[in-house]
């Protein structure tokens, strides 16, 4: 009999990483690869000094340049699940992510990979050790 795979997605705007539970017992481990981390800007760092300019006043940016930075990096990690999906690499996804990137992952994901979601938890656990993690998902995996 073929063993369930459930990924952990922890993830915030700019930091995430995937573990892996094989079943009851096995406790949970880093998925290698699947580790992600930008460094976190203020919107300072990342806009110019001056507003553009148009024919009739200055142009405000449309959306607050570090949201954008931080729903990019999620939707790029979404991609990468998709495509680990669709390769067979797990059987079941459970994501924690605070509110905002929840947001993000959700719009972000496909149909199929939706079907693989078996729990969320829209809190930021990016900075919990691993060995502390299994405590936030009891009744989700048997760790």
């Amino acid at each position: 009999m073929k063993k369930t795979i459930t990924w952990i997605l922890i993830a915030n705007g700019a930091q995430a990483r995937v573990l892996e539970n094989t079943g009851p017992g096995k406790g949970l481990t880093l998925v290698q690869g699947l580790n992600w981390e930008v460094e976190p800007l203020q919107g300072r760092d990342i806009t110019t000094d001056r507003p553009g300019r148009t024919g009739t006043g200055n142009m405000e940016p449309r959306t607050d340049p570090v949201d954008h930075r931080e729903a990019e990096f999620v939707k790029g990690v979404a991609l990468v699940l998709e495509r680990k999906c669709q390769e067979g690499a797990f059987d079941r996804l459970v994501i924690s992510a605070d509110p905002n990137s929840l947001g993000v992952i959700r719009k972000a994901m496909s149909p199929n990979l939706k079907k693989c979601v078996v729990g969320e938890l829209d809190k930021d656990l990016t900075n919990i050790p691993t060995p502390q993690l299994n405590q936030h998902f009891d009744g989700i995996i048997a760790a």
